[in-house]
């Protein structure tokens, strides 16, 4: 690995890892941090990595997945022999909101990625097509494909894919596509499907991101539903360290699941939220709390449509094949974030002055 093309480089999960590949792997090689800059992307989620790194061994270009003159042309500017595709639109409620951009960028983009890829790495003609050994197609992907789980039981590999929000069902499309280039052309790739992720630049309209913030405003704490759905729980430099793994050593062809192993309901992720709060920033020196606890700010609200009860994610193969294990438990990875969301106000400052809007409730309106 040479010269890593990271896509959605500017988002949560994209910037940690270029983060963490810089700074913790001992890659010695460039990144092309390629992002589309949308609302949730953002270069202040890599303040320091351009003035530690930049013009030698990270770069960044602003563009478009769907871009089929640009993409091109930065594979071979760069000599790009990996490309990490994180780059995706990731928020379930929005998909409900307005599907569009899900299906343009979550299915087209991919499409438009591999199409780039097997025409750049290719050897010889299209018929008995070959690649070079240096190359890697990574796709990044959800757990929320495989639909929705009862109370026992775990995703695996080879779970069958049973998406139900348009979200998902993007996600979903890209993953077959993603296989389909492998069997049918020998394109090089491997697919990771990772659990719910929480940690350090995460846009404040997920979950644990927007309790924190909702918390330290005063304002409502709203919980879908009864607050019972299940998800496991998985801290971001976690997801980026399986990535580095599987990019390392991971089998083309190959998918792996990545999990926290960490199931919670939504509302024991949000009363945890309020108890940790309640001891590193107590709310009675909150002035906005104005006397309350930050209990008292839960509020249930009405379902999401098609909301999933219940994620678990077995990421066996992903330990006994290549050695993965996770560095934080869940715990110490939501205390690292709310820690980190008290001290980057400014960063928060940045978010809000732009395009953040809070939560979207099933009526399609904004509060």
């Amino acid at each position: 690995m040479k010269n890593i093309m990271v896509t959605g480089g500017a988002g949560f999960i994209g910037a940690n890892f270029i983060r963490y590949v810089l700074k913790k792997t001992g890659f010695k090689g460039r990144i092309i941090n390629y992002d589309k800059l949308t609302y949730a992307g953002n270069l202040a989620n890599l303040a320091g990595i351009s003035r530690d790194f930049g013009g030698k061994r990270y770069f960044f270009v602003k563009g478009d997945v769907c871009d089929a003159q640009k993409v091109p042309a930065i594979l071979k500017k760069f000599d790009v022999d990996v490309i990490a595709h994180f780059a995706a639109e990731s928020h379930v409620d929005r998909s409900i909101l307005g599907p569009e951009e899900f299906i343009d960028t979550n299915i087209n983009g991919t499409f438009a990625l591999l199409k780039t890829a097997m025409n750049y790495w290719r050897v010889g003609g299209l018929e008995g097509s070959r690649f070079r050994k240096d190359v890697r197609f990574h796709h990044v992907s959800t757990d929320e494909v495989y639909g929705s789980l009862g109370r026992t039981g775990y995703f695996h590999e080879t779970t069958p894919y049973d998406p139900r929000s348009p979200y998902s069902a993007s996600k979903a499309s890209s993953d077959h596509l993603v296989r389909a280039y492998h069997h049918t052309y020998g394109l090089p790739v491997t697919i990771s499907n990772c659990s719910n992720n929480y940690g350090p630049y995460q846009f404040p309209e997920k979950l644990i991101p927007l309790m924190i913030l909702n918390a330290l405003e005063g304002k409502n704490l709203p919980v879908y539903g009864d607050g019972k759905n299940v998800r496991d729980w998985l801290y971001v430099e976690d997801h980026c360290s399986a990535v580095w793994t599987i990019l390392k050593k991971g089998t083309p062809g190959r998918t792996y699941n990545v999990g926290g192993e960490c199931e919670k309901t939504n509302i024991e992720i949000v009363r945890t939220l309020c108890g940790i709060m309640e001891e590193l920033c107590p709310a009675k020196g909150n002035p906005a709390m104005k006397g309350r606890k930050y209990r008292d700010l839960i509020t249930f609200v009405k379902d999401r449509p098609g909301h999933d009860r219940r994620y678990a994610i077995d990421c066996s193969r992903l330990k006994k094949e290549l050695g993965w294990k996770q560095k934080y438990d869940f715990e110490k990875g939501v205390i690292r974030t709310i820690n980190w969301y008290m001290e980057n106000k400014s960063w928060i400052k940045g978010i809000k002055d732009g395009s953040y809007t809070g939560w979207i409730d099933r009526n399609y309106g904004k509060r």
